[in-house]
């Protein structure tokens, strides 16, 4: 399932093997994602233990980004391996540090580690906002990437996260960049393991250690945690089979492709009904399709709609989804229509804003939708506002 242990990571021949053979002039660069359920599970090492094995097999690998938070047998290996020279910016009167983008596409190593997937990049300092962005460049240029990531920073699991946690993830990593990825490999601890990692002081300062133990390490935050994370790897290897036997012509008994739709508004909402579809959606292994009912009511949205609304739609191809902008008078019957025409199974929608006494004396569009769809499920998701922490 993509663990990283010493039986299930490829060796440092096979990695080159497969470098030589899906590489060439002009081809783009790989990238090979180490995911953890939390901090301090081994990502940076085992990522630092296979540039060691791949430099010894003569290939140009080099460090673009590591952060070794001051953890003594990850920064030892560091040694021994070329880091490419970071970027110094000032920023609200300190001096930071970042990946020199350009130092790296200028130095051109075959492998290039960078680490952090989900940081967001000073302002001003650099390129990109993000480094996943600096990433897809280095990738674009020829360049295999090794980087790392903790399953909290994937997109569509940020409100599960949260739930979770109780603590709000605000450094994520859309979806299709961990789709697109060519190998996701699962750094894996048990919840024991780790807490009793941050016990010894490997992860953090003991001071920090202990309340960290009772807040986001709690063992069941944990074990939840890691159960997001091996699902994550196990949908990432199914994907990458199926693909495989397309490509192959492998015969095998598909899925219907019966979609799930999402109604998506001008509310901030849209995003969580887009988390709730995506994950139904890879349930049942179906496509995932937002849907915006542009009404003649429209055209006196304020500015503020109009930006989050684009907001939304965004957000919906970061996960992946069919987005589509539809004129139409009435929106429940534009929504049935699509849906109909879409192959849709089921329909994503939010519990209505309106009163009681206005859906009682005027009706609402998800009650004209529950009539409309009698053949297609709809999912009436109640109203979700994220907390700060």
């Amino acid at each position: 399932m993509g663990r990283a242990s010493d039986d299930e990571r490829p060796t440092a021949e096979e990695m080159l093997e497969r470098l030589r053979r899906e590489g060439g002039a002009g081809a783009r660069g790989r990238h090979r994602i180490y995911l953890g359920m939390a901090p301090g599970v081994g990502k940076t090492y085992a990522a630092l233990l296979d540039l060691h094995q791949l430099a010894s097999e003569g290939v140009d690998v080099a460090i673009g980004y590591v952060e070794t938070y001051g953890r003594p047998r990850t920064a030892a290996l560091v040694q021994g391996l070329e880091v490419v020279p970071r970027r110094r910016c000032p920023y609200k009167g300190v001096t930071v540090e970042e990946m020199d983008l350009d130092a790296v596409l200028a130095r051109r190593p075959t492998i290039v580690l960078v680490d952090e997937l989900a940081h967001t990049n000073v302002p001003g300092c650099t390129k990109h906002e993000k480094r996943w962005q600096d990433v897809v460049e280095l990738q674009e240029h020829g360049i295999t990437v090794f980087s790392t990531l903790n399953v909290q920073h994937i997109e569509s699991l940020a409100d599960i996260v949260e739930a979770i946690t109780g603590v709000q993830v605000r450094e994520r990593v859309p979806d299709w960049v961990v789709d697109q990825a060519d190998e996701v490999i699962l750094v894996d601890l048990t919840p024991g393991e780790l807490r009793e990692r941050l016990r010894r002081g490997e992860v953090y300062p003991r001071e920090r250690a202990q309340l960290a133990l009772q807040r986001f390490f709690r063992e069941g935050n944990l074990t939840a945690l890691r159960e997001l994370a091996l699902r994550r790897v196990a949908a990432h290897v199914e994907e990458n089979l199926e693909s495989y036997m397309r490509q192959h012509r492998v015969e095998t008994v598909w899925p219907a492709g019966e979609r799930v739709m999402v109604a998506v508004d001008a509310h901030r909402r849209s995003q969580h009904l887009l988390r709730r579809g995506w994950r139904r959606a890879q349930s049942s292994q179906s496509s995932l399709l937002a849907v915006f009912v542009e009404t003649p009511a429209w055209e006196r949205a304020s500015p503020q709609q109009r930006r989050q609304l684009e907001d939304n739609l965004r957000f919906a191809e970061d996960l992946g989804a069919e987005v589509l902008r539809i004129r139409g008078s009435k929106v429940a019957e534009t929504l049935v229509q699509v849906a109909r025409e879409k192959n849709v199974a089921s329909i994503v929608i939010g519990r209505p804003h309106a009163s009681a006494l206005h859906r009682l004396l005027f009706g609402s569009i998800v009650d004209t939708l529950i009539r409309l769809a009698q053949d297609i499920d709809v999912l009436i998701v109640a109203h979700h506002e994220p907390t700060s922490c």
